[in-house]
């Protein structure tokens, strides 16, 4: 046989050695897993500390925020002991921003033990629950992130749990009970998962859903970070929402700086887009007031979280001393949900910062989505 053709072959059986396929005519609907491939995932750099699970590096189908059909990476996490009360809990787990470059996707850097959510992630694995963790729309997979696009990120997290539940070798079966849990970007893309679960996946049996610090008004919290030491991640949603809906043309309102800024940020890591857009404003970056054009105002209305009743128990938590994401975006959230009669507990913690109310909530909201699994009432304070 000649030399290449050997490599060729050679080549071949390993990939399929490690990594399963599935024939188009398998894949055809939301949450269909093209491909599968086992991984390893650490909770320290330098790949140190290995966590003790099953797992697998997943592209699988969903639909983006104008309805077109789209391929999503994600990573599942499924623990080596068997579940003993029933079919194992699925839980989809909504990372936090993490930028707009591929290399900036939550799989990699699990992969790569930089993973910082992966402590939450753990406490659910000692429970015994699978974790579907997506990387969202075009984080990881081609094409342009649309970040904070509510649609797309919500179907994203819905389509992992489906997923999770078609991915060969993982042994997680349908049916079983479902939670979901997310946090700043995460909570964001777990309240659109609960507004839309009952239309876009009602076969998941959804027991409750845990958001916290929730940039649920986009337009609120630019106007909060305009000029400050995080505008960048407005500027961050703002090529975002420009990816998901081309019709906002958003280069058309750049000047030449912000053109090249803007440019720049498309492949950072979030890192990158706070340091380099630290302290800027939209108007000096701008030639016109783009989020006052009326298309952008009807995108940005249409990505307000608020607008229809959860279809599920939710938990929704926030910082006092939220920088970044006010507490004031979380409490019209609040009663706009129990004015359409949802059953809400709300609650604010003595956080200082927005990164130490993930951690201060994030214990709270485990515990909560515990009682879910186990099919206890969930309480409402609204």
């Amino acid at each position: 046989m000649d030399v290449r053709v050997r490599t060729a072959v050679l080549a071949i059986g390993s990939l399929l050695s490690t990594s399963l396929f599935l024939a188009p005519a398998a894949a055809a609907g939301p949450g269909d897993v093209v491909e599968a491939t086992p991984t390893t995932v650490y909770l320290a750099p330098g790949r140190l500390l290995e966590v003790p699970v099953r797992a697998w590096h997943l592209r699988y189908r969903s639909t983006s925020a104008t309805g077109a059909a789209t391929i999503v990476s994600g990573t599942l996490l499924v623990p080596k002991a068997s579940y003993p009360f029933g079919k194992r809990p699925v839980v989809g787990y909504a990372v936090g921003t993490h930028g707009l470059g591929d290399q900036c996707a939550p799989s990699r850097a699990m992969a790569e033990g930089t993973e910082l959510e992966l402590a939450f992630m753990s406490l659910m694995l000692l429970k015994g629950w699978a974790v579907a963790v997506t990387d969202y729309e075009g984080l990881g997979t081609p094409g342009q992130h649309t970040y904070m696009a509510g649609r797309s990120q919500g179907q994203a997290v819905l389509d992992s749990i489906r997923a999770a539940t078609r991915t060969p070798g993982a042994n997680v079966a349908a049916g079983g009970p479902v939670v979901i849990m997310g946090y700043s970007q995460g909570g964001s893309s777990a309240g659109w998962a609960a507004q839309l679960h009952s239309a876009y996946a009602p076969e998941l049996k959804l027991r409750g859903v845990a958001a916290g610090g929730v940039p649920a008004d986009l337009k609120a919290v630019a106007d909060n970070l305009d000029g400050g030491p995080d505008f960048g991640l407005a500027a961050a949603a703002g090529v975002g929402l420009d990816a998901a809906y081309p019709e906002l043309a958003l280069e058309n309102y750049l000047t030449d700086e912000g053109s090249a800024l803007f440019a720049d940020a498309r492949d950072d890591c979030v890192g990158e887009i706070r340091s380099k857009l630290a302290g800027r404003q939209l108007a000096e970056l701008t030639t016109a007031d783009v989020m006052n054009r009326p298309d952008w105002r009807a995108r940005l209305a249409e990505n307000r979280l608020g607008g229809a009743k959860p279809s599920v128990p939710m938990f929704v938590y926030h910082g006092t001393g939220d920088e970044i994401i006010p507490i004031a975006v979380s409490r019209t959230l609040r009663r706009e949900y129990c004015a359409k009669g949802a059953n809400l507990l709300w609650t604010s913690v003595p956080a200082g910062s927005h990164v130490l109310g993930a951690v201060e909530g994030g214990p709270l909201a485990i515990a909560w989505l515990a009682s879910r699994v186990l099919g206890l009432p969930a309480i409402s304070n609204c």
